[in-house]
């Protein structure tokens, strides 16, 4: 990844951590908690596409693994972010942009349900039946809910930001070959050395023909003393 992209998507996660870990979940509401880490996730997938929103997202989901008061296992919320990171990011259109809010909205709605059913199928994995407790019925309405009702106010502001670091060395560099076949084009057209070329040709052959109209005046001149000379060779 670029590094204004690197430094971008830390500061854009580190905040979104500390906002969720110490304003979000202690508004105790009822089922899930409002994951603002994965809305920022999102927003950045969503312009970075699928690779730099997997990595991205398992950065993101490791450090929210680490950090306190985390009660699971390591590397569980960094597969789940991970591998909707990635998902994510397949939605990125070729020219960069979505032309309408319908496709990020579908894309949060679908990242809620899937992260939360990817969170508790892995924690039943290794033995985690927190879900259970709660009701994972409960879980996916609340999280969608909650997802859907945070997203217009933090996924556009994710994706301007991230738009301002967008970085594709593919592009920069046909345009690059754009600009040098533009200039090569202009210096072989008719202003630059194909002009030259013409030009020096033009001016060569008035010579020519100058020179050829001077040998001519020479061979059809006709001596004075009426002696016979090579015609053509000037006389010393």
């Amino acid at each position: 990844m670029h590094p204004n992209r690197i430094l971008l998507s830390t500061a854009l996660v580190v905040v979104a951590l500390v906002v969720q870990v110490s304003v979000l979940a202690r508004l105790q509401l009822p089922g899930a908690v409002p994951d603002l880490l994965l809305l920022t996730v999102l927003g950045l997938a969503l312009v970075y596409g699928h690779t730099g929103g997997a990595l991205v997202g398992f950065a993101a989901g490791l450090l929210a693994d680490l950090a306190p008061p985390a009660d699971h296992a390591v590397g569980r919320y960094a597969l789940v972010l991970c591998v909707v990171g990635y998902a994510a990011g397949l939605t990125k259109p070729e020219n960069g942009q979505h032309r309408s809010a319908t496709v990020p909205m579908l894309v949060v709605a679908g990242a809620a349900l899937s992260s939360t059913l990817l969170y508790a199928g892995v924690g039943a994995l290794v033995g985690d039946t927190a879900a259970r407790h709660v009701g994972l019925g409960l879980l996916l309405t609340t999280a969608t809910l909650y997802d859907l009702l945070l997203a217009p106010f933090t996924v556009p502001v994710v994706m301007a930001l991230a738009r301002r670091t967008a970085h594709d060395p593919l592009a920069d560099t046909a345009g690059s070959a754009g600009d040098g076949a533009r200039t090569y084009g202009g210096l072989l057209g008719p202003g630059g050395l194909g002009g030259l070329r013409g030009r020096t040709g033009r001016l060569g052959g008035r010579a020519g023909r100058a020179g050829a109209a001077r040998r001519g005046g020479l061979t059809a001149r006709v001596p004075r003393n009426g002696t016979g000379r090579i015609k053509g060779v000037k006389r010393l």
